[in-house]
């Protein structure tokens, strides 16, 4: 289910035209990756998506792995923090954690919020195999979030 936490009407009506997304996560490691992996494979020409996070530990590997199972490839993906897009104009701000919703900055625009909080597979303790399976489980939470984004509003 998709949660809005803001909504400016003004920018949903212009579902159809180029849109900026910023997908924004603790790390931007692996959850926001994965959620811009999808989001530009669903949405075409849609839209421009950049990824951020409140700190940056670079691409995680396994999130690599795991997208390249389902046929995208992320890994030419950078690790970015939120400093970075300060005057950057965003549609769509996507939290997908309660951290990173919680650490947000304040952004001077209307963009509408929405918030998602998965799993952080990296966190998940257990055999190489367990890892990987969780790994898969949370992209494909992102995957169907992500589908259900891009239909609602691209």
């Amino acid at each position: 289910m998709l949660r809005v936490v803001s909504l400016d009407l003004d920018v949903v009506k212009k579902k159809g035209m180029m849109k900026n997304v910023l997908v924004l996560c603790t790390g931007n490691s692996c959850r926001s990756q994965i959620a811009h992996g999808y989001l530009e494979h669903f949405s075409g020409e849609n839209i421009k998506v950049f990824s951020a996070g409140v700190e940056t530990h670079g691409v995680n590997p396994k999130a690599i792995e795991t997208m390249n199972q389902d046929g995208i490839d992320i890994s030419e993906y950078t690790s970015n923090n939120i400093d970075e897009y300060g005057t950057q104009e965003f549609d769509y701000i996507i939290t997908v954690c309660d951290n990173a919703k919680e650490r947000c900055p304040y952004f001077p625009s209307n963009a509408v919020k929405f918030h998602q909080n998965f799993p952080d597979p990296p966190k998940f303790v257990g055999t190489d195999d367990e890892v990987r399976v969780e790994f898969a489980r949370v992209r494909d939470l992102v995957k169907i979030y992500c589908k259900e984004f891009v239909a609602a509003y691209l």
